[in-house]
């Protein structure tokens, strides 16, 4: 496998990513989004997860496809980004047709950021608006580290932040992910900048640093934030054409590379969630073996997205975490 030409979930064709942001909130969303339907899924595996329409992506639903996922910041409040996300939509003329009406359909998932020192008393609700702006914005080339839900995110022991990674498999078809990074747990091996993503690293992407020397994880970590603080929610997409349960195998097997990346994951504190979106556009050549890279590529782009989130992450006033990239 080797990176896509942006190292970037976009580099699966067809997709578009936009953020939008509020410095005075330390708040964010963040959208994917194509110009056609795409199959999704979704797999939870934290304790203490906030979605909306995710009930809809089983296999044995009525919609089969999606216009959009969101990630948002604003824990509850933000799942309000949706409704902003489909109100834009359905001025497109995009959603899933019933009679004469659109319906837009558009899952998406939250973190828990309110207590990151933004002002959070706002009189209305701010998300909807967020998440137009985050629409309006879709694009190729979008920003990493301190930028749409992952504005405010924090982790461990560092500033979390977004971060995207992509491969392209032997067989041509493209693999690629995205996350919003609020993890109760740690993305580097004990007090050292050695990011637990390390052997997956695709040149110096997240540093270069390599594994840290003789260095295991704790044997029994106290969690260092407080209930609902955290949350890590993500989203791996390919071009493949895959069915619904394909696409839920292949969130199942992204969540690997979370625990990969952070130490630990899935707590009952987190609500860790992985999206799986697929556009359809190249057939399996060999349904086998092509589902088992695909899953090994997402697990493998989430570990290395985790880490790139962190790596990138820039300062801002007030911050209540240091930057990976302020320690020498």
């Amino acid at each position: 496998m080797r990176p896509g030409p942006r190292n970037l979930i976009t580099d699966v064709p067809g997709l578009l990513v936009g953020q939008a942001q509020d410095a005075a909130l330390r708040s964010g969303v963040t959208v994917l989004t194509a110009d056609r339907p795409f199959t999704a899924a979704v797999h939870v595996m934290g304790g203490a997860p906030g979605t909306r329409e995710t009930d809809l992506l089983s296999p044995d639903r009525l919609v089969q496809k999606v216009d959009a996922l969101v990630l948002s910041g604003g824990s509850a409040f933000g799942l309000d980004a949706c409704s902003g996300v489909a109100d834009a939509l359905r001025a497109m003329g995009r959603g899933f047709a019933v009679g004469d009406q659109r319906v837009p359909i558009v899952p998406g998932a939250i973190l828990f950021d309110l207590l990151n020192g933004g002002d959070k008393g706002w009189t209305r609700n701010p998300y909807a608006a967020l998440g137009q702006s985050a629409l309006h914005a879709a694009a190729t080339d979008f920003t990493l580290g301190t930028a749409g839900a992952g504005y405010g995110t924090a982790t461990q022991n560092w500033k979390g932040g977004i971060g995207s990674a992509s491969a392209v498999l032997p067989s041509g078809l493209t693999v690629g992910a995205l996350v919003a990074l609020n993890a109760l747990g740690s993305t580097t091996v004990g007090g050292t900048r050695h990011f637990w993503a390390a052997p997956w690293e695709e040149g110096d992407e997240f540093g270069g640093l390599g594994p840290a020397p003789r260095q295991r994880p704790e044997s029994a970590p106290l969690p260092r934030k407080r209930m609902g603080e955290s949350t890590t929610i993500a989203i791996v997409a390919t071009d493949a054409a895959l069915t619904q349960a394909q696409a839920q195998r292949m969130a199942i097997a992204a969540h690997d590379g979370m625990a990969r990346a952070i130490v630990p994951s899935h707590t009952p504190l987190d609500g860790d969630l992985v999206f799986a979106a697929a556009t359809g556009a190249r057939a399996l050549s060999d349904p086998l073996s092509d589902s088992f890279q695909l899953g090994h590529a997402a697990a493998t782009c989430l570990a290395r997205a985790i880490a790139r989130a962190v790596f990138s992450a820039s300062a801002q006033p007030g911050d209540l975490q240091r930057t990976w990239s302020s320690r020498p």
